[in-house]
């Protein structure tokens, strides 16, 4: 899993239960707004070649505005 922002958007957790659901942990790792592309990518683990990718998420980060 990879974030194409890491500064706004971290992918701090992955895993594939034994039925073959993912599930992914995403934090924001800013206080600014903005968006970014987390991209899964899905490999067999006995074929060769590159992995391609399975499904990317487009993720909007709108912080919460200040009052003070």
């Amino acid at each position: 899993m990879r974030s194409s922002a890491p500064a706004l958007v971290l992918a701090s957790g992955w895993r594939v239960d034994v039925d073959g659901t993912a599930h992914a942990s995403l934090r924001c790792a800013g206080t600014r707004g903005g968006t970014a592309d987390v991209t899964v990518s899905a490999k067999a683990p006995d074929l060769a070649g590159a992995a391609r990718v399975a499904f990317t998420l487009h993720v909007s980060v709108v912080p919460y505005t200040t009052q003070g």
